[in-house]
């Protein structure tokens, strides 16, 4: 199965999942280097529903979000890592500043995000309560990012 699909193919198949009485959780974010507060989220993420789709940011909109730097891995390693993790059903990458386009599209059930964000600014928040979903806030995993694994990489090997 192909996990990693175009809007219009994600659309599709939400569409059939749906019909079959499916729940849909849905969340977003970059996931530039993979680490263990990225894989206990996401399998908290995925407890919400049926099935969890990843909604990854492209490497412009990771530019525009964290600086010119980042990302450090391109989006399509980035997509096809967060793929083979058993958490995630499917992913889409995405190019706007936010998600709510696509939120709007698959109209989850459930949308997660971590508990770094007040309920009330989650985008794409009250367009789920409008149709009767629900938004749920993961904890975080102290200390892990990849801010601090780079930081980390840094002190070990200089900026040489």
């Amino acid at each position: 199965m192909k996990k990693v699909l175009s809007r219009a193919d994600l659309k599709r198949e939400v569409e059939r999942l749906r019909a079959e009485g499916k729940r849909i959780a849905f969340t977003n974010g970059c996931f530039d280097i993979l680490h263990v507060g990225h894989c206990q989220y996401l399998r908290e993420a995925r407890k919400q529903g049926d099935l969890l789709i990843l909604a990854l940011n492209s490497d412009a909109s990771v530019r525009a979000i964290k600086g010119p730097k980042r990302p450090l891995v391109p989006q399509q390693e980035r997509a096809e890592i967060v793929a083979s993790l058993e958490a995630v059903d499917y992913v889409t990458i995405f190019d706007e500043s936010t998600p709510l386009e696509l939120i709007e599209l698959f109209r989850p059930d459930v949308l997660v995000k971590g508990a770094d964000w007040k309920e009330e600014d989650v985008v794409g928040g009250d367009a789920v309560r409008s149709w009767g979903g629900r938004v749920v806030l993961i904890p975080m995993t102290e200390g892990a990012s990849t801010t601090n694994i780079v930081e980390r990489i840094l002190q070990v090997y200089g900026k040489g």
